[in-house]
């Protein structure tokens, strides 16, 4: 168990490495993709990483544990290295200051560690997939969100508790990419029954749009995936008492 586990840590940190720091600074430095698809695709990629999480790890606190590993390895080279002109250029980060990748490690490793103390170690392995589905709401649909928004958006919202540039484009872009999220994670890595699937990402889709529309500066990453799992899982046990 603990070869095992210390194999799943190695497996994690090298996907970690390969696809979230060297692949974004190829598609960044060599190939010359711009800022916000590099940001999107590496934001896609930190959220399929909570699959390597729930599989390759024997226990719930060891998946924590490897979660919080990241931050403790990369919290402090990115302290060290982003006030260099080489930071700059490689990495995407829109502060001008620095920062935004070192809040967002946080962020996205808090999120993944508190739904799998809730729906793993609470609730037991047999609810783990809610975490899968919540992750896959937030990271397709919060992409899609930004590019959508960016590319095609005409229309923003002009509110106190929104953030500057939101529109509605990209919000609708958000509900329907997490409803595609929610119901292939369900129908595909849980196994459920293809309507259940449908129904839930139908009625959880839109409320992962207005909680990532009311959510400020990046806190997404961690108000959409929970919401959406706790919202997922009296779904599940309703439609359970149905009979479906």
């Amino acid at each position: 168990m603990i070869l095992s586990d210390l194999t799943g840590a190695g497996i994690l940190i090298t996907y970690y490495l390969v696809f979230t720091a060297l692949l974004p600074t190829i598609l960044k430095v060599k190939l010359g993709v711009r800022m916000e698809l590099v940001r999107k695709i590496q934001h896609i990629v930190y959220s399929l990483s909570i699959f390597l999480l729930l599989e390759l790890f024997s226990t719930w606190y060891i998946a924590i544990a490897a979660a919080f590993a990241l931050v403790i390895l990369g919290y402090p080279v990115l302290m060290l290295i982003e006030k260099t002109a080489w930071y700059r250029k490689t990495f995407v980060d829109r502060t001008q200051k620095g920062g935004e990748l070192r809040k967002q490690l946080i962020y996205v490793q808090l999120s993944f560690a508190l739904l799998i103390a809730i729906f793993w170690g609470l609730f037991g392995v047999d609810w783990r997939y809610v975490i899968a589905v919540a992750i896959m709401a937030w990271g397709l649909g919060d992409a899609a969100a930004a590019l959508v928004g960016k590319a095609f958006g005409r229309r923003r919202f002009i509110h106190a508790l929104i953030d500057k540039g939101k529109t509605y484009e990209g919000t609708i872009a958000m509900a329907v990419f997490a409803a595609l999220g929610i119901f292939f994670t369900l129908f595909a890595y849980w196994g459920q029954s293809w309507y259940v699937s449908l129904l839930i990402a139908v009625l959880v889709a839109p409320l992962c749009g207005v909680i990532e529309l009311f959510s400020k500066r990046g806190i997404d990453t961690l108000t959409v995936p929970i919401s959406a799992a706790l919202t997922i899982m009296p779904l599940i046990y309703f439609f359970y008492w149905l009979g479906w």
